[in-house]
């Protein structure tokens, strides 16, 4: 019995020994950029640019692109797509999902625009790379940005004389 326990003692370690010699770094994903597609019914899509680097020393090869986006704290969009492709080792490529809002997202940012501050959005961006038989690529960035100028002001409450 004690043989028995040391020899899968022994794999184990062996096993978390071989996972820690990949020695990869996590992909940076940043959102690049949104883009308005065209809707249908109730509901609002947008094209999502994610900017994808690979720090490590081979490249990442990917079927498939998942992605969830949130939106002051709350769900917003979502969106997948069969892009195929590779992110090179030590490079970088601009993946495009489309994403779907839905109007019940729309409204409940309606909401909470009118009644809270209106000059800055955070956001949440999570997703994955599928990687076939290597499994997928989990990432998640977050990040904050601002309305242009004159933008918060027209959409709130005018200010009387």
């Amino acid at each position: 019995m004690r043989k028995q326990f040391l020899f899968l003692l022994f794999v184990l370690l062996a096993l978390s020994g071989c996972a820690a010699l990949t020695g990869n770094d996590p992909l940076k994903v940043t959102l690049a950029g949104i883009e308005a597609l065209p809707g249908q019914g109730m509901e609002v899509r947008m094209s999502v640019k994610l900017r994808v680097q690979n720090p490590n020393e081979t490249p990442v090869n990917y079927d498939g692109v998942a992605l969830d986006l949130e939106l002051r704290g709350q769900d917003f969009a979502s969106g997948v797509s069969d892009v195929r492709g590779s992110v090179p080792r030590f490079g970088e490529t601009v993946l495009v999902v489309p994403v779907t809002v839905s109007a019940l997202a729309l409204l409940k940012q309606a909401l909470s625009f009118a009644s809270g501050n209106n000059s800055k959005f955070d956001f949440v961006a999570r997703g994955k790379l599928s990687g076939g038989a290597s499994g997928a690529t989990r990432f998640e960035t977050r990040g904050e940005f601002d309305l242009p100028a004159g933008f918060a002001g027209a959409a709130g409450p005018s200010p009387r004389d």
